[in-house]
């Protein structure tokens, strides 16, 4: 009775002491100081409320809308080639592994260590004097039972947190894959904007030829002079180079969307001039932004990161508690006789029982590892809270964007007229001899500029609707992590 007792009041010491000791945990004042802001209590500001007609999310094709069959295969040769997303696939299945890692610690583990050992005894008679010139065997074999009692959820947390962290890496990956295609888009209609501007100085180079043959006519005839073909056939290398230059750029471009496919430049040679035609109207979704968070592949990563670090601050709490195991062994072991002997029924034994460990001075160590954790969620409340601002700011960036482009391209259209007309009339005064070559090239360079505007504007659109579908998450929805690797796989 008396030693029932004594028992029971050492088992209820090592309680007491461990709860004090636990108490440690939430002294110091170690708390998150960050918190997690709710999108629909951000201001969309006016360009987002007043975006036009409503619109649904973006498609998951979303470039189709520029109605250009060989962009289409641009993109998918990319998300099925580029190494970025073999890249993201094998991230997420490491993650996968580290999160069957994490689980593993909430499950019994069986282990089986054994040893056979030949030992030839030493001649010093102080030394194994009874078995002097003996060879004898040392053998042993345990059957090993382990099992961690998670009486404070740490192995529980642990896991949760190792499968938000896989959630957020698949999340990654469709972050990558969205941002490739819209790399494919903006590269192609920057080859179509190149395009344009080479039409447009090859006919500008025309045009001044024309003005050089003019020039020549009239000086054999008498009515111009050397002054006038000089004039006229300055701008003429000038216009070459500019020609020369946009077939660099476009051989760029071209090399540029080749190594987004994870092509040689080679590939890159195939590609036809881009026949981009957009219609669509500027319009946003009537659930922004609400819906933003699920919607934006790098804003659902980061919010599972938020999560992923909550779950690590309860790990670190539960490092200030007990750490209790259950173990159990059974297996023979034996000294001396032959190698198998030791297999003998007398020579088995069983061990079993509880093992405790518990943290009484580590030199502050976890309430250092407490501090460290509890700021990286900090981190990652305020890196999800920028995101949130930065995306209602891309998104308003873009609708802003639009809005002007459309204007501006209204009155470029005008100017482009306008220097037209100018154009036309300089040249019949030229061809009359009302007036001498520069008013003409003065016309000319005038209506290039316009020209070049219109095209830049309208490159301006594309690129820019391109991003406004990016922004809104350019309908990849939440993926499972094995999507991700199927994905990549085909």
């Amino acid at each position: 009775m008396k030693r029932m007792s004594y028992h029971r009041v050492c088992a209820l010491s090592v309680i007491a002491l461990s709860l004090t000791i636990a108490g440690c945990a939430d002294q110091g004042g170690i708390k998150p100081q960050a918190q997690v802001r709710d999108v629909t209590a951000l201001a969309a500001g006016q360009a987002i409320r007043t975006a036009g007609a409503e619109a649904g999310w973006p498609q998951r094709a979303w470039w189709s809308a520029y109605n250009d069959p060989q962009l289409d295969a641009l993109v998918q040769t990319a998300v099925a080639g580029n190494p970025s997303m073999a890249i993201a696939a094998a991230r997420v299945r490491q993650a996968q592994s580290m999160a069957v890692v994490a689980h593993a610690g909430e499950l019994p583990g069986v282990q089986l260590d054994a040893a056979v050992g030949r030992k030839d005894w030493s001649d010093n008679v102080y030394y194994g004097a009874s078995f002097r010139d003996k060879l004898t065997w040392n053998n042993t074999a345990t059957l090993g039972l382990s099992y961690n009692v998670d009486l404070w959820d740490r192995n529980k947390n642990a896991t949760e947190r190792a499968q938000d962290e896989m959630h957020a890496v698949a999340a990654d990956a469709r972050a990558a894959q969205l941002d490739l295609e819209s790399n494919v888009v903006r590269a192609y209609v920057q080859l179509a904007l190149q395009y344009g501007l080479l039409d447009n100085t090859e006919a500008m180079l025309k045009e001044e030829q024309k003005i050089l043959d003019l020039a020549h006519r009239r000086f054999t005839g008498g009515l111009g002079t050397q002054l006038d073909i000089t004039q006229a056939e300055a701008p003429l290398p000038e216009t070459r180079r500019q020609i020369e230059a946009l077939n660099e750029s476009i051989a760029l471009v071209r090399n540029q969307l080749a190594a987004l496919l994870g092509q040689g430049p080679g590939a890159g040679e195939k590609i036809a001039r881009p026949v981009l035609a957009l219609h669509a109207a500027i319009g946003l979704p009537s659930a922004l932004p609400a819906e933003l968070v699920g919607r934006r592949p790098d804003i659902s990563a980061a919010r599972w990161r938020v999560e992923a670090a909550g779950k690590g601050i309860a790990v670190a709490k539960a490092a200030f508690y007990p750490n209790v195991n259950l173990l159990a062994g059974i297996g023979p072991a034996a000294a001396g006789g032959g190698m198998l002997s030791f297999l003998s029924l007398p020579n088995w034994q069983t061990t079993y029982g509880p093992a405790i460990s518990l943290p009484i001075f580590e030199g502050g160590r976890l309430r250092g590892q407490l501090g460290a954790t509890t700021a990286g969620y900090d981190i990652e409340v305020e890196h999800y809270n920028a995101l949130l601002t930065q995306a209602l700011k891309g998104i308003a960036d873009q609708v802003v964007t639009l809005q002007s482009v459309q204007r501006q391209q209204q009155q470029a259209r005008e100017s482009v007229a306008a220097a037209q007309k100018n154009v036309d009339i300089a040249t019949r005064a030229y061809q009359r001899g009302l007036t001498d070559y520069l008013n003409v090239l003065h016309a000319q360079t005038q209506w290039l500029r316009q020209q070049q505007i219109v095209q830049q504007l309208q490159a301006q659109r594309l690129s820019a609707w391109a991003s406004l579908s990016a922004a809104l998450g350019g309908g990849l929805e939440a993926a499972d992590a094995n999507d991700v690797i199927k994905a990549a796989a085909q």
